[in-house]
């Protein structure tokens, strides 16, 4: 009991944000569990403005390509390509009320050449509640630097997803030991 009274201080919606990460059409049109991810990630996004609680979206925004960092270009070469074939790809699939924020960003973590961090210094977040695409990439590389600087990362592990179903659960279960993670009804119910 005392561990889930912790824990639902961590969560509390006064000091609590929630990131739906890259929901973008072109991701979630090759995730291996699309209907359920979408029902669950809708459910903890209806909780969340019912509470108050501010809801971030991320959105890739790709640089010019001439600004493009050569790593990127190099190991993305084919992914994007195929991405950029899915109609209206780069557009978010839920769409964000007018007052929630969206933050274009170029790099797999939210915190690099964005403004986030200081948006929740200034409100007084100091947890993050992780949505979104994909589990081992964006999602755990911004929740390990929400960690590193200073911020409670909470990861909703059936509102996280993948194309890679392998590397979405080894990433879980590398997560497991280092932050908190729960399902969708359990976040819910700590609210």
């Amino acid at each position: 009991m005392e561990i889930n009274q912790e824990i639902k201080e961590i969560v509390n919606p006064s000091r609590t944000a929630l990131l739906i990460w890259d929901v973008q059409n072109m991701l979630v049109n090759n995730i291996f569990n699309t209907e359920v991810f979408l029902t669950n990630t809708k459910k903890v996004i209806a909780a969340a403005r019912e509470k108050s609680i501010p809801v971030m979206f991320s959105k890739i925004t790709p640089l010019p390509e001439k600004f493009e960092s050569p790593v990127r270009k190099y190991l993305w070469k084919n992914r994007l390509t195929k991405m950029n074939q899915t109609p209206n790809g780069f557009d978010l699939t839920i769409d964000p009320l007018k007052d929630e924020i969206v933050i274009p960003k170029n790099t797999a973590s939210i915190f690099i050449g964005t403004n986030f961090e200081q948006l929740l210094r200034n409100a007084g977040i100091t947890t993050i509640i992780f949505t979104g695409i994909a589990t081992e990439m964006g999602v755990e590389s911004s929740a390990r630097d929400a960690s590193n600087r200073g911020f409670f990362p909470v990861i909703i592990t059936d509102a996280v997803s993948s194309s890679n179903q392998e590397a979405h659960n080894r990433s879980l279960e590398n997560l497991k030991s280092m932050m908190i993670l729960l399902k969708s009804d359990e976040i819910i119910s700590l609210w």
